[in-house]
C-alpha cells in the first residue's frame, strides 16, 4: 500500500452537487508533490448488494487490511450504508475487526450523515495520540441523536422561514439570499442540505397559498347567502328547478354581475383570479363545489321555513279572528288554551304568538272603545242633568251603568272596567268642557277639521296660477247650518275670536273669514247656501236634539236637490253636537 500520493491540481471533494458547479464551492487543491498518508479508513459496505457475496467481500477486505498493516499506519474500519445494513453483515464485520488486533469500528451512513465526522475524528485521534480518545457511538444511538439535532434545526429553520416569508409569491433565490447570514439557515443546510431547505420553503409557500385561497373561499361563501337572498328571494321561482336550471336563472337576473363573475380560467382557485384583491364578486364556478351546494340547499330550506312560518302566522291570526273566546282585554294566559295547537308550537316561539296576540288585542280594544264612544253619544240624554262641575255621583254612575249595561258594546269592555269608567268620565268632561284636545273624535274633531279646511282651501287657491292678482285666495266662506239659534250663536262666538275686520289667524297665517248662518228653509233665496256674492268653501252643521239633527239632514238634501251641477255634493260638511248651557 502506498503511503505517499500525488495528483496535480486535484480539487478537494465536498459533495455530489459539486460536479459541474466547481466555481460555487471552495477551491482547495491538493498540495504539489508527494502527499504523505497518515492513516486509512477501511470501508465495508454492509448493505445487501446485487449479485454480491458478503463473505467474498470480507475476504477482499481482509486481504486489503493485510496490505495496509504493512504500512504500520493507523486503520479504522468504517461500516457504510448502515441505514440499509444487514444485521449479519454488521456482526461479521465487527468480528473481523476484533480478530485483527481489535481494530476500531465506526458504523456510518453518508445519506443520513450519521457518524461520518466521527470516522475521520477517530482516525485523527489514532494518528495524533495527544488528542483525546473519540467515543465510538453505535449507529442507531447516533441516528437518534442526529434525528433530534435535525428536528431541532428544522424547527428553527421553519420559524425563520415563517418570519421572513409572508407571501405565497416569494421565490427561493431571493429568499435564500436573505436567509444566508442566519444561523438557523446555515445549521439546517449543513445537516440536511440545500435541496431539503428549498423543499421546506416551497412547502411553506404552498401552505401560504392554500391559506390565502381558503380565506377567499370563506369570504365568497359568506357572501353567497346574501347573493341568493337578493337574486332569488321567491321560493316559487326556484323550488321546482334543478341545480343547472337554477344557475341559468341566476345568470339571467339583472343584478347577476353585481354579485358574481364568470371566469375564463377555471377552477377559480387555480387561475390568476385568486390574487385579484379588488374583486369581491363570487366566482360563478364556485357554485359547483359541495360547500356552495349546501348553502344553496340551506337557502331553499330557509325559504320553505319562512313560507311555513308565514302560513302559521296567518292561520293563527285567522284563529284569533274567528275564536269567540278572544274578547277585548282577555289576557294571553286565559286565551292560550283556546287558540293554540301543537302545530303552532313546532314552527314559532311562544313570544311570536304573544306579540301577534297583543297586536290583535289592541285592534279589538280600539274598536271596542270606538263602539263604546258611539254608544255614549247615542245615550247623550244620560249626561244632561249633571252638576256644573261635571262630577257624577256614585248614584248617577250607577244609573248610567244600569242603563248601558244591557248593551253589547258596554259588555265588550267587561275585562277593562277601569278603562270603560274612564271613557265615561272623559265623555262627561268633554260634554261640559269641550276642547279640541279632549274631543273623542280626535283628528275628526270639528275644530281640527276646520283648521285643515282653512289650510287646504288656501293651498288649493294658491295653485290656480291663472287667477287674477286680486283673486280672493285668502278669503274663507263658511256656511253654518243649525236651527233654534245654534247657527247664529256659533257665528257670533267665531266673530268674537276674530279681529275687528273679521280676520282669523291659523298657524301664523291671516285669513279673512266670511260666515253665513242659516236657520230656516234652505229652498228660500234668503237661506240659500250659495249666492252670487257668496261661494261657500265648507259647511258646519250643528245639532243638539233629534229635531235639530233632522233639520240638518233635510236641509242638506234640499240643497243638493236644488243644485244640478253637483257643487253641493262636493261641499265639505262637518257635523257637530252642541250643548247649550
Amino acid at each position: 500500500a502506498a503511503t505517499k500520493l500525488a495528483s496535480a491540481e486535484k480539487l478537494m471533494y465536498f459533495c455530489t452537487d459539486q460536479l459541474g458547479l466547481e466555481q460555487d464551492f471552495e477551491q482547495k487543491q491538493m498540495p504539489d508533490g508527494k502527499l504523505p498518508v497518515d492513516g486509512f479508513l477501511l470501508c465495508v459496505d454492509v448493505s445487501r448488494g446485487m449479485n454480491r457475496n458478503f463473505d467474498e467481500q470480507l475476504k477482499f477486505v481482509s486481504n486489503l487490511y493485510n496490505q495496509l498493516a504493512k504500512t504500520k499506519k493507523p486503520v479504522v474500519v468504517v461500516l457504510t450504508k448502515c441505514d440499509e445494513g444487514v444485521e449479519r453483515y454488521i456482526r461479521d464485520a465487527h468480528a473481523f475487526a476484533l480478530g485483527k488486533k481489535n481494530l476500531q469500528v465506526v458504523e456510518t451512513s453518508a445519506r443520513s450523515n450519521v457518524n461520518v465526522e466521527l470516522a475521520f475524528g477517530t482516525l485523527v485521534q489514532l494518528v495524533d495520540r495527544s488528542r483525546g480518545k473519540a467515543k465510538i457511538i453505535p449507529y442507531f444511538e447516533a441516528l437518534k441523536q442526529q434525528s433530534q439535532q435535525i428536528a431541532a434545526a428544522k424547527d428553527k429553520y421553519e420559524w425563520l422561514v415563517s418570519r421572513i416569508v409572508k407571501s405565497h409569491h416569494e421565490a427561493w433565490p431571493s429568499v435564500s439570499r436573505k436567509m444566508q447570514p442566519a444561523p438557523e439557515f446555515q445549521d439546517y443546510v449543513y445537516l440536511e442540505g440545500t435541496q431539503k431547505a428549498k423543499k421546506l420553503f416551497l412547502q411553506h409557500v404552498q401552505r401560504l397559498k392554500q391559506e390565502h385561497i381558503e380565506r377567499r373561499r370563506k369570504l365568497y361563501l359568506a357572501l353567497l347567502p346574501q347573493a341568493l337572498d337578493a337574486l332569488v328571494p321567491d321560493l316559487d321561482e326556484i323550488d321546482h328547478l334543478s341545480r343547472a336550471k337554477a344557475e341559468k336563472l341566476l345568470e339571467a337576473k339583472p343584478d347577476f354581475l353585481k354579485w358574481f363573475v364568470v371566469l375564463e380560467e377555471t377552477p377559480w382557485d387555480a387561475g390568476s383570479h385568486v390574487d385579484d384583491a379588488d374583486s369581491e364578486r363570487i366566482p360563478f364556478d364556485l357554485l359547483e363545489t359541495p360547500a356552495a351546494e349546501q348553502l344553496y340547499e340551506a337557502h331553499l330550506e330557509k325559504l320553505r321555513h319562512e313560507r311555513k312560518r308565514a302560513e302559521v302566522r296567518r292561520a293563527f291570526r285567522e284563529n284569533l279572528e274567528s275564536s269567540p273566546f278572544v274578547t277585548p282585554g282577555k289576557p294571553w294566559e286565559e286565551a292560550r288554551s283556546f287558540i293554540m295547537n301543537e302545530d303552532f308550537y313546532l314552527w314559532l316561539d311562544e313570544s311570536v304568538y304573544v306579540d301577534i296576540y297583543g297586536k290583535h288585542q289592541k285592534q279589538l280594544i280600539d274598536k271596542a272603545k270606538e263602539d263604546f264612544q258611539e254608544l255614549l253619544l247615542e245615550y247623550s240624554e244620560l249626561f244632561y242633568e249633571l252638576e256644573l262641575d261635571a262630577k257624577p255621583s256614585k248614584e248617577k254612575m250607577g244609573v248610567i251603568q244600569e242603563v248601558l249595561g244591557e248593551e253589547q258594546r258596554f259588555k265588550a269592555l267587561q275585562k277593562l272596567q277601569a278603562e270603560r269608567d274612564a271613557l265615561i268620565l272623559k265623555h262627561i268632561h268633554f260634554v261640559y268642557h269641550p276642547t279640541k284636545e279632549t274631543c273623542p273624535s280626535c283628528a275628526a274633531c270639528v275644530d281640527a277639521r276646520l283648521e285643515q279646511l282653512l289650510g287646504s282651501r288656501f293651498s288649493t287657491a294658491r295653485q290656480h296660477r291663472n287667477a287674477p292678482a286680486d283673486a280672493d285666495v285668502d278669503r274663507i266662506n263658511l256656511v253654518i247650518l243649525g236651527k233654534d239659534g245654534l247657527a247664529r250663536e256659533l257665528a257670533n262666538e267665531i266673530r268674537a275670536l276674530c279681529t275687528n275686520d273679521d280676520k282669523y289667524v291659523v298657524e301664523g297665517k291671516m285669513y279673512e273669514l266670511a260666515l253665513r248662518p242659516i236657520e230656516g228653509n234652505v229652498r228660500l233665496p234668503v237661506n240659500a247656501f250659495q249666492t252670487p256674492t257668496f261661494q261657500p268653501h265648507g259647511c258646519l252643521c250643528l245639532y243638539n236634539s233629534k229635531e235639530s239633527l233632522s233639520y240638518v239632514v233635510e236641509s242638506i238634501e234640499k240643497s243638493r236637490e236644488g243644485r244640478r251641477d253637483g257643487n253641493a255634493a262636493q261641499l265639505p260638511l262637518t257635523l257637530a253636537l252642541v250643548n247649550k248651557r
